[in-house]
């Protein structure tokens, strides 16, 4: 678990704390037609200091890994069972040998989330948070009561191929492998569906992990994903922003032909904390100062950092995560380096604040846009 920061950084004199503001003030426009330029908040300047500081401090450093809680005991009666790997020693999680990159990595998300979490008014616990908000994040959490750990799933970020090893954790599966179409509903457990006393246990007393993906290239994903091939969204989402952003569309448009422009039009005049899930910022979904994760996973790195954490849970060595499709064609930084270029450069300022929690928790570079860089 992370550990509570020794000195909480205050805000600069005179200014709102930064959780305060960030629930107060809209960082994009209002609804469509109003035309309300986004509003920039004073407190991130003094947020993006902090989190450029720790950084760079923690890569020239390369100072210790955060102290983690220790994984808890698992349920009685399964000693005789094998397991993938030693159980985590005493005082905290192991980490493969040699794998600096993965620890340099944690560092820098678990020193930027003891900064940014520490600020006055920012959520400590689930019930800090407001009623719509709490609703969001325990619909997002899964739950293994077998293995004892909790999973906060996000859309675009290989959810679907978690949601399957859970099955196959609980019996429902016989195989990562086996070719069905995914319920992402039926044989799971959330943390929303279990009375308050059983969540706080379980918050307390379970490993919890969340794996994140850089924003714009997730939000890519799920451009072309949901507008290219789902016609429910496309006929939900699409057609209203084809309505609402393209002069003469007429009354009634298919919503399959929705630009990347045009989606990034309909985000900056969307509430984040009411989005749909699959565009939604990571912080909203999983609340990851509310919630003191054990690890933070990268679909960077997806196979590595899955099977790491399924050391970490003791699962059965025959359980694996599953591997990619070999038709599976994910947005690469090529193809999102051509459609941000293609985009105008005021609207990406207007997108940027929506998710700029999400890059700097998380530490992922903001996007080089400038001309030079989209001539190459």
């Amino acid at each position: 678990m992370f550990p509570r920061p020794l000195t909480p950084l205050a805000a600069p004199n005179g200014a709102e704390p930064l959780g305060r503001a960030l629930r107060r003030a809209p960082l994009g426009r209002a609804r469509a037609g109003l035309g309300t330029p986004p509003l920039l908040l004073p407190s991130m300047l003094m947020f993006a200091v902090i989190v450029a500081s720790s950084g760079l401090l923690l890569m020239i450093e390369r100072g210790i890994l955060a102290e983690m809680k220790p994984l808890p005991l698992h349920p009685p009666g399964r000693e005789g069972t094998a397991w993938r790997g030693k159980a985590p020693k005493p005082g905290g999680l192991s980490l493969r040998a040699g794998d600096a990159d993965l620890q340099v990595r944690q560092d820098v998300r678990n020193r930027t989330l003891r900064a940014v979490c520490g600020q006055p008014g920012m959520p400590r616990d689930p019930w800090d948070l407001p009623v719509g908000q709490r609703r969001t994040l325990l619909r997002h959490i899964l739950v293994s009561d077998r293995y004892r750990f909790l999973y906060c799933y996000v859309p675009k970020v290989a959810c679907s191929n978690w949601k399957r090893v859970m099955k196959v954790l609980a019996g429902v599966l016989d195989s990562v492998d086996v070719r069905l179409k995914m319920d992402h509903r039926s044989d799971l457990v959330f943390l929303a569906d279990l009375r308050p006393e059983e969540i706080r246990y379980r918050l307390q007393h379970y490993f919890k992990f969340l794996f994140v993906r850089d924003p714009l290239e997730r939000l890519l994903s799920a451009y072309r994903n949901k507008f290219g091939e789902i016609r429910e969204y496309q006929q939900r989402y699409g057609a209203e922003i084809v309505r609402r952003y393209r002069a003469g569309a007429g009354p009634s448009p298919a919503g399959d032909d929705v630009t990347f422009p045009e989606f990034l039009r309909y985000l900056v005049d969307e509430d984040p904390e009411r989005m749909n899930e699959h565009w939604m910022p990571v912080y909203h979904l999983c609340q990851p100062c509310a919630v003191h994760y054990d690890f933070v996973g990268s679909y960077e790195r997806l196979e590595a950092d899955a099977n790491q954490v399924l050391e970490w849970v003791r699962a059965p060595p025959h359980v694996r995560f599953p591997a990619r499709q070999a038709w599976y064609r994910p947005a690469s930084p090529e193809s999102l380096h051509y459609h941000l270029c293609s985009a105008p450069r005021a609207l990406l300022q207007d997108v940027l604040p929506k998710y700029i929690l999400d890059f700097s928790l998380f530490a992922y570079p903001l996007p080089n846009v400038t001309k030079e860089a989209c001539q190459q």
